[in-house]
């Protein structure tokens, strides 16, 4: 890994070009997989991220510099030891806001862990209304993930992250609490789709399967689908076959056999949803990882 070579910002939090390219030093670097949480530390000299979305909480720690990006309206700016909480499905996009760049760790943590980690005691996910923080709980629950970069998490450790940043995610947000202990009434339901989603991501999974596995209509499991989860049945189908494919070119393999492989109808299927989603494209991607794909 270098450092950047002096591409700056003439404006701190200036609006960026856009330009889906990997500039000279800037790396993105991804943490030992199998834990089930994503983790990923990386380094921009300028434009970082065009808007995106994901389907996970975000939570990260600006390590150096000044870390810029629009959410829900706003221009924030994350300086070294700020933390950052992004919720499910929200938009945002990234650039650094001084000529130094930004370098950063994120940890993404999926919906139905939190939930099930709150299980009985939070009638929705927890919303962090303030997308910048200095929360101590929180900072305890996450750095743990982002200081062992270099191995997987064990079983054990990684079910202890999940329920640390829920706590965590719940004192910031009481109002998602109910109170009562009791599950959800749709939360089995809810699991269930789930389930088939992860498992058949790869081919067209229909409405009415949904429908016969989780005995709710169509409109009903959407509705607490995302109440649980943080965002649509689709959308969340969508991002498994973006997990299948990212694992794929992560293999060497080239774009067009990761979007086979993956179940997207063709490559520029997954190049749309990949740069929606991801914040760069394929190729943009592969450059900053240091993955070399096979010929398409």
């Amino acid at each position: 890994m270098t450092r950047a070579s002096g591409i700056g910002l003439e404006r701190s939090c200036a609006a960026s070009s856009g330009a889906d390219r990997a500039r000279p030093g800037d790396w993105v670097r991804q943490a030992a997989t199998g834990d089930g949480l994503t983790r990923l530390e990386a380094y921009f000299s300028a434009h970082a991220y065009a808007p995106h979305r994901h389907d996970t909480y975000a939570i990260g720690l600006t390590e150096h510099g000044l870390q810029c990006f629009t959410y829900r309206g706003d221009r924030l700016a994350s300086g070294p030891g700020t933390l950052m909480v992004l919720h499910p499905d929200e938009r945002h996009d990234g650039e650094a806001g001084s000529a130094e760049g930004f370098r950063y760790r994120m940890l993404y943590v999926p919906p139905h862990r939190i939930a099930a980690a709150l299980a009985g005691r939070a009638r929705t996910l927890p919303f962090a209304r303030a997308a910048l923080s200095r929360d101590p709980h929180l900072r305890w629950a996450v750095m743990p993930a982002l200081a062992a970069l270099a191995r997987p998490l064990e079983d054990l450790e990684a079910d202890q992250v999940a329920q640390e940043v829920a706590e965590a995610l719940l004192r910031l947000d009481p109002g998602a609490a109910t109170g009562r202990a009791r599950r959800a009434p749709c939360a089995v339901s809810v699991e269930r789709a789930r389930q088939v989603l992860d498992a058949h991501c790869d081919r067209v999974v229909t409405s009415a399967e949904l429908e016969a596995v989780t005995g709710l209509d169509r409109f009903t499991l959407a509705r607490h689908f995302r109440a649980r989860l943080g965002t649509s049945p689709y959308r969340y189908l969508t991002l498994r076959r973006l997990d299948r494919a990212r694992a794929a070119l992560s293999r060497g393999e080239s774009l067009a056999g990761a979007a086979c492989m993956a179940g997207f109808a063709d490559q520029s299927h997954m190049t749309r949803h990949f740069t929606r989603t991801i914040g760069v494209s394929p190729g943009r991607w592969l450059a900053l990882t240091g993955v070399r794909p096979g010929d398409a």
